[in-house]
């Protein structure tokens, strides 16, 4: 037999689901002794902040036991606004803003106006309390209302329908979600070993690939390969022999301290290899809605950070006015960061335009392979200057792209390169996202043993 939640203003669709028969469905606010609000001492009086009481607010809701608190305050600022201290291991939980987040801390606290401490009645597990909120909250997230941050009112909230089983049965309901819970976490700790494994190991091949070591046998197999200092000088004189108008001649790198590369190898820069240009964004104001709204591709840096190696996705075009202040930059362009998320590296799979934020590298001979630049632009990127000694600044602008260092192998050995990288990391994906749809389960197997554990299924029937 089982109890069926009526409908009624009080209670809310959504929610309905049966219970045993010994069970009770209850407005939340018939099973708490109090619900305690907070708010926020004056930004006007600075004494007000350099104090010992941890202030809460929906920042510090990251994990469900935080530490400490960001802000601390004093007790003139609590008597002074309408804050109050909450007792340790009280539950508290997220109303605005961060809707559904619950947490518990071991120390007093006071608590901002977006958060709600809740004080259960003593025929109340605070741990069965603190898991239910946790089952429900996608459905707070989508009872929430306002225009700019979502919240729930506080009669809302205490119209939620709670699932109130006896008192002994919460306890063993929630002694097996902790169970289960903690089965499921190192479970996903394995799985995110694994995965911080994967990303080294990607590190390592692109690594390994740029100073040579994954083509070692293959150049012991190749003696007679031209080296690419020959090759160097090659491209440099069919640049010159194109009669290129913006080519000037280009000094090569400094490459003291830097690491060692094979014999047939050489470094350069990237003047030497082709064209190296900021992105073109004239017109003022950028945000001019006539620039917008087109047939060109207008990649930002956000889209050279998520493109994975190739971009061929955007978020925003230009108009034939966009285009007319703007630059069209032709297919297997090497776009380069250097605003906002410096030295993110992607190659353009279509025609676009891009702000002066992205440096932009055309190779202009076929000798020189673009994935092979971008693989080792990867690798550098949290080091460029230890390929462009002459700079000690973090940041990066078009001048220091010019003097970075390159390593050069021969021309079919780059080739050599790329594909093997590609062939390595494909793998390496394959597993990453088999590990990512792992996660993803568990993270469904955790909702549906709460979706269990508050219809009276996860706890034997004869055990109550």
């Amino acid at each position: 037999m089982s109890v069926k939640i009526q409908s009624g203003n009080a209670m809310h669709h959504a929610l309905k689901t049966d219970v045993p028969s010994h069970w009770k469905i209850v407005p939340l606010e018939n099973v708490l002794e109090d619900v305690i609000g907070g708010g926020t001492p004056s930004k006007a009086n600075p004494a007000y902040w350099v104090g010992p009481i941890p202030w809460l607010t929906v920042k510090d809701m990251r994990t469900r036991r935080p530490a400490d608190s960001v802000d601390h305050i004093t007790e003139a600022a609590v008597r002074d606004s309408s804050t109050n201290i909450i007792p340790p291991d009280t539950v508290i939980i997220a109303t605005r803003v961060g809707l559904g987040k619950v947490i518990r801390v071991p120390y007093p606290a006071a608590i901002n106006q977006d958060l709600k401490a809740l004080i259960p009645k003593p025929d109340v597990d605070k741990s069965y309390l603190e898991y239910w909120i946790v089952s429900i909250a996608n459905y707070l997230e989508s009872i929430g209302s306002g225009t700019t941050v979502k919240g729930i009112r506080l009669e809302q909230l205490r119209s939620l329908p709670f699932p109130l089983a006896p008192l002994n049965q919460q306890k063993r309901i929630v002694s097996e979600i902790e169970k289960q819970f903690s089965r499921l976490d190192e479970a996903v700790a394995g799985l995110k070993r694994v995965k911080a494994n994967l990303k080294r190991y990607k590190a390592a091949v692109l690594k390994a690939a740029v100073v040579g070591n994954l083509t070692e046998q293959w150049r012991k197999e190749h003696h007679n390969v031209e080296p690419s200092s020959e090759l160097l000088k090659r491209i440099l004189a069919e640049r010159r022999a194109d009669g290129e108008k913006k080519y000037k001649e280009q000094k090569g790198p400094d490459v003291d301290g830097l690491p060692e590369i094979p014999e047939t190898w050489t470094w350069a820069t990237l003047p030497q290899l082709g064209e190296l240009n900021r992105g073109k964004s004239k017109h003022r104001p950028r945000n001019a809605p006539k620039l917008y709204g087109g047939p060109y591709p207008f990649i930002q840096t956000g889209d050279v950070r998520h493109a994975t190696g190739v971009i061929t996705e955007f978020t925003q075009t230009y108009s034939e006015e966009g285009l007319k202040q703007s630059r069209l930059w032709p297919k297997g362009t090497l776009c380069i960061t250097i605003a906002a998320n410096i030295a993110d590296t992607a190659i353009l799979g279509i025609k676009a335009c891009f702000p002066d934020s992205i440096v932009g590298f055309i190779p202009e001979t076929k000798h020189t392979d673009v994935r092979f630049v971008e693989y080792f632009l990867r690798t550098a990127k949290e080091n460029l200057e230890r390929f462009a000694p002459a700079t000690a600044q973090r940041n990066i602008n078009l001048e220091i792209l010019k003097d970075v260092a390159i390593p050069l192998p021969p021309e079919e050995e780059q080739r050599i390169i790329v594909s093997e990288i590609e062939r390595r990391l494909s793998i390496a994906e394959e597993i990453e996202h088999s590990l990512d749809l792992t996660m993803q389960r568990a993270e469904r197997l955790r909702q549906a043993i709460l979706v269990k554990a508050f219809s009276g299924k996860l706890a034997p029937a004869a055990s109550v």
